[in-house]
């Protein structure tokens, strides 16, 4: 009987495909194992399969612990091999090798990886944060005049008066400020300047607190720590193909049609009344009529793509550096003492308001706030995809060159090098005297770079940097920021998100001024 069994045709075939299962397992993880090895390039072992970031994977540690682990590895090394997942990526150590990936051979190394493409998930694969190649560079010339020094002045005032009535609101409600999480009030703050400024939309999210635009933001960013996020960021890696089959999206349809809707009657009634503003949908809906035979038509996901993504970026990075910025004025009384000395000078010389131009004088602002940056920085590494071949120097002495291929992934980990103590001593103390006239010249080149370096620097920093230090003057102005029973110092990171963000949230109180 079993002979027959055995000798049937569906068992030769079932034990044929087991075969070939089993040996593509086997040659997978031979590859893991000796793809570092054989190109002679310092590297961690890999787990099969979950590569050397499993304890990411499995919420064991954080992600900036782990990219800071892997850098401190093997310290001598100008860079290391990884496995992420089954993926060689290669981590840069150096800040010279950085400098030749991010800056002097970019063209070499020009694009972001990407998890989801246009075709998989229009809104988060036609941002500018995806695209690559010429549709990049063309959606980044497109976009860059909406950030200039002059855009930024015109938008000043739509974000000064979000910053006033945010600090009049809470003035006026003294019972909410004896204990608060200002996540939760500085994101209701980055979308109010959002919808103002790249929607065209007025919105008070501290007294409509239900508002859509602020519920969409939450929503997207709340699964971002999820599980169900991890899991469909581990699908999009191993099969992008049955993701768009299976019809997911990193977003839900809700939120997508949302922005759409939002987008789509904000131009019909900017064309209809001839309305002209000077923020992104008007720039956008400039180059949706521009002609060409190397002009990508800009369709309305395209211009969905791009406010969708600058809505993102704003609603919660810039809301957690105003947290760090608060915790960090919060528990060094002595830095806000001095940090509110200069936004009051700054106010009295304006009449008791703050220009664009005062501002720009604030210099103890500025070191606080890059001292933040360094400490606490958006993201944890920035990446790079080669498309082009390209010569790493030996990694060690005694080490050969690599050559770095086509499709191969490097990261520069960003968070380790702020905290590098060869490059910021004392890394954990919070300094901002790092960034004085006298001392931030003596910053090594290319280990602080909090918004990435090169042509794929993050288009929004100025803007960031403009909403974040009028909102601290107009607080500071008002309050004293003191920390509180639940106030956690120093931070321990909450393992289960991707960016920087402590366990309990952050926690502060305001105590108004007597003026």
């Amino acid at each position: 009987m079993e002979s027959l069994l055995f000798s049937s045709p569906f068992a030769l075939l079932l034990i044929t495909l087991i075969s070939i299962g089993v040996i593509k397992v086997i040659a997978n993880v031979h590859y893991q194992y000796t793809y570092w090895k054989k190109r002679g390039v310092p590297y961690i072992r890999a787990i099969p399969i979950l590569g050397t970031s499993w304890k990411v994977l499995l919420r064991l540690t954080s992600f900036n612990e782990y990219s800071k682990f892997a850098y401190e590895y093997l310290p001598d090394a100008k860079y290391i091999g990884l496995m992420d997942m089954a993926t060689p990526l290669i981590l840069i150590r150096d800040p010279e090798v950085i400098r030749d990936v991010m800056v002097k051979d970019f063209e070499h190394f020009p694009d972001h990886r990407s998890f989801a493409n246009e075709d998989i998930d229009p809104l988060f694969g036609k941002n500018v944060f995806s695209l690559r190649g010429n549709r990049w560079k063309e959606m980044r010339n497109t976009l860059s005049p909406s950030f200039t020094a002059s855009k930024m002045k015109a938008m000043f005032e739509l974000v000064s008066k979000c910053s006033r009535e945010f600090s009049e609101y809470l003035a006026d409600h003294p019972e909410d400020c004896s204990s608060i999480e200002t996540k939760e009030i500085f994101r209701r703050y980055t979308t109010d300047v959002i919808a103002t400024s790249a929607f065209g939309i007025n919105v008070n999210s501290m007294k409509d607190r239900d508002n859509e635009f602020f519920t969409r933001g939450v929503d997207s960013t709340r699964q971002f720590g999820g599980f169900l996020f991890l899991l469909k960021f581990i699908l999009f890696r191993m099969s992008p193909r049955l993701m768009k089959a299976l019809g997911m999206n990193f977003f839900s349809p809700a939120t997508s049609q949302f922005f759409k809707k939002i987008v789509a009657e904000t131009i019909k009634i900017r064309e209809e009344q001839g309305i002209i503003r000077p923020d992104m949908i008007h720039l956008l809906m400039q180059a949706r009529n521009k002609e060409g035979l190397s002009v990508h038509e800009m369709t309305l996901d395209d211009i969905v793509s791009q406010a969708f993504i600058f809505f993102l970026a704003g609603f919660d990075t810039s809301a957690l550096l105003m947290c760090f910025i608060a915790h960090e004025l919060a528990v060094n009384r002595d830095i806000q003492d001095r940090l509110y000395e200069e936004v009051e000078k700054h106010f009295a010389e304006g009449n008791g308001e703050i220009s664009y131009e005062l501002v720009s004088k604030m210099v103890y602002m500025d070191m606080v706030v890059s001292e933040t940056l360094r400490k606490y920085p958006p993201v944890a590494v920035t990446d790079r995809l080669c498309v082009k071949s390209c010569q790493l120097p030996p990694s060690k002495p005694g080490c050969k060159s690599l050559i770095v291929e086509p499709n191969n992934i490097l990261w520069a980990p960003i968070y380790a090098l702020h905290h590098d103590p060869k490059y910021f001593p004392n890394p954990d103390k919070f300094d901002p005297e790092r960034f004085s006239d006298e001392n931030k010249d003596n910053i090594v080149p290319y280990t602080y770079m909090p918004f990435g370096l090169g042509p794929r620097k993050c288009i929004g920093n100025r803007f960031a940097l403009m909403e974040t230090k009028l909102l601290i003057a107009y607080l500071l102005h008002k309050f004293v920021f003191k920390a509180t029973e639940k106030t956690i110092y120093p931070v321990v990171f909450d393992k289960k998100q991707f960016n920087l963000q402590p366990e309990g949230g952050f926690w502060i109180a305001l105590e108004k001024r007597e003026k």
